[in-house]
């Protein structure tokens, strides 16, 4: 197993305990190189989720293609790499069907770095929306800015979620 942190290419296992009523494997490993602890889960899979890329074609799944994708998102964020790991590698246990389309995969990733860090979540977006101008970042900065402002209001008035009127979801990029 490498290392997610230095990529060193042989890890030791440091404990290895059964997980979610045995159908996982979780263990503990430790780097070699630099001395860094990081869990892995290992879990039997009959069949693998199929992704449907944009040009119709079907692959398998591969966690490690995403867990890239967030990674390059993240660098140099000040970020536990496991959390990209957990997300990354339990994405399949959240998908419900056995085929998933690359743009829902990305939409989730998206969500998911929208929630954790703003800087990841513009990094990620302007490559799986493929901006073309500096304006395409601003765009996408305010969205999500005033979804942010929009989120916050709700937490300091502590009141129930409202319904979203169409100005308001324009500007979170929900219509």
């Amino acid at each position: 197993m490498n290392c997610p942190y230095c990529a060193h290419p042989d890890t030791r296992v440091l404990d290895s305990r059964p997980s979610d009523e045995g159908s996982v494997i979780r263990r503990r490993r430790e780097c070699p190189g630099c001395k860094r602890r990081f869990t892995t889960y290992e879990r039997a899979n009959a069949e693998p989720l199929m992704v449907i890329k944009r040009s119709g074609r079907r692959e398998p799944f591969d966690p490690n293609k995403l867990l890239r994708g967030l990674t390059l998102a993240t660098q140099k964020r000040k970020l536990e790499p496991e959390v990209l790991y957990k997300f990354a590698f339990g994405f399949e246990d959240t998908v419900k069907e056995m085929e998933i389309t690359s743009e829902e995969i990305g939409l989730r990733a998206l969500a998911f770095l929208r929630e954790l860090d703003p800087v990841a979540y513009i990094r990620f977006a302007s490559v799986y929306r493929e901006f073309a101008s500096p304006e395409q970042f601003i765009e996408e900065i305010r969205r999500l800015e005033g979804g942010q402002e929009l989120l916050q209001r709700r937490i300091e008035v502590d009141e129930p979620e409202e319904e979203m009127d169409l100005e308001t979801a324009a500007k979170l990029g929900t219509v």
